[in-house]
């Protein structure tokens, strides 16, 4: 089995596990990986991730160029926009998950950090989660926003929309869109309560960066 074919498998499994735990529905949602530095295979445009097939994955290049397979994702400029902010991120995982969409419609924000960090695994896996400002769908300007603020955060949370995340490799980045949608549960289940989140310090020892 060659690399690429090895990440299609892990993209079309992570991709069914998403919509079957429900950080998915309908045709909402998008996962890519990077095959090489200029290459990049992404889910298609119009499909539910409980249904995608490894030979049905769109391939492009980082400039956008349509390589290879069906229509990719009409969101595919945000996941480009990602990968070339971070060149260390192999892979996006992008859902409408539940909680954290209603996360994002929320006002009064902390824009800079959505998310209060209530776990360990939070902290380590997403770090601070800005909140980009809503765009309509196709907006190119989402990319732009994403783009400049990828640089420097791990996961993304789009007003209106939901998160957008970068990893080393398919299966941290679903690590990590599960953690957002767990953490986000937890800030809805603790609302009118006292909480303790994570200190500063206790983050920091976690890792060296939030980045």
């Amino acid at each position: 089995m060659s690399a690429e074919d090895a990440i299609r498998r892990e993209l079309v499994a992570a991709a069914h596990s998403a919509f079957a735990r429900g950080l998915t529905h309908g045709s909402t949602g998008n996962i890519s990986a990077r095959v090489d530095g200029d290459r990049v295979l992404m889910t298609p445009t119009g499909s539910s991730l409980g249904s995608v097939t490894a030979d049905s994955l769109s391939v492009l290049e980082l400039s956008g160029r349509h390589l290879d397979g069906p229509p990719p994702t009409k969101e595919s400029f945000l996941h480009l926009a990602v990968l070339r902010a971070r060149p260390d991120a192999g892979a996006i995982v992008h859902t409408h998950s539940t909680h954290a969409a209603a996360v994002s419609c929320l006002a009064d924000l902390d824009r800079a950090d959505v998310l209060p960090p209530y776990t360990a695994y939070y902290a380590m896996r997403v770090g601070a989660m800005p909140l980009i400002p809503y765009f309509p769908p196709g907006d190119r300007g989402l990319g732009d926003a994403a783009e400049h603020l990828a640089v420097g955060h791990r996961a993304l949370l789009l007003a209106n929309h939901g998160p957008i995340v970068a990893a080393s490799d398919v299966g941290a980045a679903m690590d990590a869109a599960e953690e957002i949608e767990e953490n986000a549960r937890l800030f809805f289940l603790l609302t009118g309560r006292r909480t303790r989140p994570l200190s500063p310090e206790q983050v920091r020892a976690l890792a060296p960066s939030r980045r």
